[in-house]
């Protein structure tokens, strides 16, 4: 029985994040600058109507959301791009004949992916605090939730990657489905000031649980039982990993 290739892993892990670091003005600027209009426009604009949500200031309010949406986005987008890319230069045979296991090589893709939405949720967090005052109630749960969102989120964004046959492709799920779900989701308002039936049909949309949940580390609550958003997590994650063995069982996608 052979053991984990590490070489194989760090190669694969540090080629993703040299493409990252060849865009690191970009890389940094973009959440930066997005994080700050976002609250000139919401929290000027919005903070001098809503002082307050449950206790919490506004602007301290938004930091949850203005994170998670980056995260799912960065998420996706860095992992659907980074196995896109084999596939169109044709390198992809190449990775699936080297001596590297299927476990492996979504590892190394994933694992870069994952980071790169960090730094950039942890960036964010940090300029977050030059506008608002923050407190974070939970740290380690926070932690927890980053780490946990950045994973699920790039491994579906590896499914995207695979499943995608062009670059316009690869931007119908981020800009589809999940940017809408997640200013639907809670990100800048508490689905509870939402009226029946709203608030109802809302608790059909998943990207609440993930909002609530990364909400509830920072100030001790969140629209729904922490539980809950621990459970969507965790389910979505194990989906994910049955769709990516099914695609390296079969060969769906990489292979022809």
């Amino acid at each position: 029985m052979t053991g984990i290739n590490f070489h194989g892993i760090w190669a694969i892990y540090k080629f993703e994040m040299a493409r990252t670091l060849r865009t690191l003005w970009q890389s940094i600027a973009t959440p930066v600058i997005t994080t700050s209009l976002y609250f000139i426009v919401f929290g000027g604009a919005m903070g001098s109507r809503i002082h307050e949500i449950g206790g919490v200031n506004y602007g301290s309010f938004l930091v949850p959301g203005l994170i998670m949406l980056s995260l799912l986005t960065q998420s996706i987008a860095n992992a659907s791009i980074g196995i896109y890319f084999p596939k169109f230069t044709g390198t992809m045979f190449e990775l699936l004949s080297a001596p590297i296991s299927a476990v492996e090589l979504v590892t190394g893709f994933v694992g870069a992916a994952a980071t790169k939405s960090m730094v950039i949720g942890l960036i964010i967090l940090a300029t977050s605090a030059l506008f608002v005052p923050l407190r974070i109630d939970h740290p380690l749960a926070m932690i927890a939730f980053l780490v946990l969102t950045s994973v699920t989120f790039s491994m579906f964004g590896f499914i995207i990657g695979i499943w995608a046959k062009g670059f316009e492709q690869l931007n119908i799920v981020p800009a589809l489905l999940i940017t809408p779900l997640t200013f639907l989701g809670g990100a800048f308002y508490s689905i509870d000031m939402l009226p029946a039936p709203w608030h109802t049909i809302s608790l059909f949309n998943p990207v609440v649980y993930l909002v609530s949940g990364f909400r509830w580390s920072f100030f001790g609550k969140g629209d729904v039982d922490i539980l809950w958003s621990l459970g969507f997590t965790a389910l979505f994650l194990a989906l994910c990993l049955g769709l990516i063995v099914a695609i390296f069982k079969t060969g769906y996608r990489l292979k022809n």
